[in-house]
């Protein structure tokens, strides 16, 4: 228990030791502001600021109005606003009264000796006074100051209308300009007579029925002006705002931008012209994936109604009509037919996408996916079905031809004008055990000559044949004998054929009227 009220006293103690030292300090901090107030209200007809760091805890009423007077530049803090309205008259002030805590008093002088600043740090506030030294009063130097601040904003308001690009001017509530920038001056001497001296107000280059309201200045309205002896016409972006009983207008050269658009315009309709003639569909589709170009010839292989493309349809929206009139390949399930269709839109982004749709209507479109600037993507819708008919009839005779030579039990081999093997029968497999079908690469006809010497011995015959092969002009048919390794004997027959081709026949019975040679001696034919 003794322990207890003994801790609780010291406790006790030390809290009422802290709290007298505060009450200690607040009062004498408040007998030190208080001094320095009375310290200023006591000059009151002098020009006296004081400063906690940066913030102003109190100025005279002098002092105030010349603060009211000065420019709002957007200043953060009490310090900037009063540095920057005497900056001009003192350029080193930021500097030196980053000295004055250490200093402890310090005076500065105006560039033109005509006011001076008497600084004095007390008790952490800064005590600043603004003195005319030539007058010693207040008022003049109050004048001088708010006077010097608004001669230097007229004279930069007024350097930077005259260098402006642009021409703005104001007019009152009857139209007549009451003030007009340099820009403007210099095209209105342009539009008057050579030998017109300038008055004023000046000629009136735009009037107010050629204007659109632009409270806010960003909508603009286009109008043209053309220079007497001048046949081109200079265009400009007008603007207008309201400012008290007058209006400020503006005029932004705008001759590039109107070129660059009748370019742009000139290019969208060749482009729409060339489209409107194209066979193959198109569709483009922006980055949100909405239609917002198509070409003719896309509704007429499609079958969509124009309103419905017009409409500018999503993409999902787009192929799912599609499917709907049968103009796509039937999915097996709406499920996979959607993540069929979100691969597609994947695959024309990266701009892979390509694919042959068999209609169950029996046409076939190409259909490719492209990736287009900002994010677009453009579908080429290509009927194909004449060809892909063209290719499966040709396929197909191809197929017949070759059923053909498998029908002949002769061995048949016909080579190109380049000699490559073109075509062969079954019978040309069976008889030297290759099947030229299952080869990839080209055979020539040295690669088959080496084939035929594997179960053949070497004979004069081979070499007359790469020689008629490659001869060009007229030729004739021949035929000659070749013996095989198992002892039978083999009738080959050169046939030429159309476009420098050649037909090698090989087989047991010769071709009547036609001359057969042998390894050594030339045979008759049989009549």
């Amino acid at each position: 228990m003794y322990n207890t009220l003994l801790s609780f006293g010291i406790v006790l103690v030390a809290f009422l030791t802290a709290f007298t030292a505060l009450l200690a300090l607040s009062v004498v901090e408040i007998r030190r502001r208080k001094s320095l107030r009375q310290d200023a209200k006591a000059a009151d007809g002098s020009m006296v600021f004081l400063f906690d760091d940066e913030a102003i805890c109190d100025a005279t009423p002098a002092a105030q109005q010349m603060l009211l007077a000065g420019r709002h530049t957007g200043a953060s803090s009490d310090w900037q606003q009063f540095a920057q309205l005497l900056q001009s008259r003192f350029p080193n002030l930021t500097e030196r009264m980053g000295e004055l805590a250490d200093l402890g008093r310090l005076s500065l002088l105006s560039k033109d000796g005509s006011n001076r600043i008497d600084a004095e740090w007390r008790d952490g506030l800064a005590k600043i006074e603004l003195v005319d030294t030539e007058s010693h009063t207040t008022a003049k130097a109050m004048d001088r100051l708010s006077f010097e601040a608004m001669q230097h904003e007229l004279e930069s308001l007024r350097a930077t209308s005259e260098r402006l690009p642009l021409m703005v001017w104001r007019e009152d509530e009857g139209g007549a300009i009451t003030w007009a920038n340099k820009a403007y001056l210099d095209l209105a001497e342009k539009m008057s007579a050579p030998d017109e001296i300038a008055t004023w107000p000046p000629v009136k280059i735009f009037h107010r029925r050629l204007l659109v309201d632009a409270e806010d200045l960003t909508q603009p309205g286009r109008v043209a002006v053309q220079l007497p002896g001048d046949e081109t016409r200079h265009w400009f972006d007008l603007h207008d705002a309201q400012l008290g009983q007058d209006r400020l207008y503006t005029a932004v050269p705008a001759d590039e931008i109107v070129q660059a658009e009748t370019s742009r315009t000139e290019f969208i309709t060749t482009l729409t012209k060339t489209f409107a003639h194209l066979p193959i569909g198109l569709a483009i589709f922006n980055r949100k994936r909405q239609l917002t170009l198509f070409n003719p010839a896309l509704t007429d292989l499609i079958a969509l109604p124009v309103d419905f493309l017009v409409a500018k349809p999503l993409l999902f929206s787009f192929l799912d009509r599609l499917r709907e009139k049968r103009m796509m390949p039937e999915p097996k399930d709406y499920i996979s037919w959607r993540q069929h269709m979100s691969d597609l839109e994947a695959a024309a982004v990266n701009g892979t996408y390509e694919e042959t749709w068999s209609l169950p209507t029996g046409q076939t479109y190409r259909v490719t996916g492209r990736p287009h600037p900002d994010g677009a993507v453009a579908f080429l819708f290509e009927d194909i079905s004449s060809e892909i008919s063209l290719s499966r009839r040709f396929r197909s005779e191809l197929e017949m031809g070759q059923a053909a030579l498998d029908c002949i039990d002769d061995a048949l081999a016909i080579f190109s004008a380049g000699g490559v093997l073109s075509m062969s029968n079954k019978a040309y497999s069976a008889l030297w055990g290759v099947d030229p079908s299952v080869t990839l690469a080209d055979i020539h006809l040295g690669d088959a000559v080496k084939t035929w010497r594997q179960t053949s011995p070497d004979t004069h015959i081979w070499q007359q044949l790469k020689e008629f092969v490659a001869a060009s002009g007229d030729r004739e048919a021949w035929r000659g004998e070749i013996p095989l390794i198992d002892g039978r004997q083999l009738i080959c027959t050169v046939t030429p054929m159309m476009r420098g081709a050649t037909m090698v026949r090989f087989g047991s019975t010769p071709v009547q009227n036609q001359p057969v040679f042998s390894s050594d001696r030339l045979l008759t034919a049989e009549a």
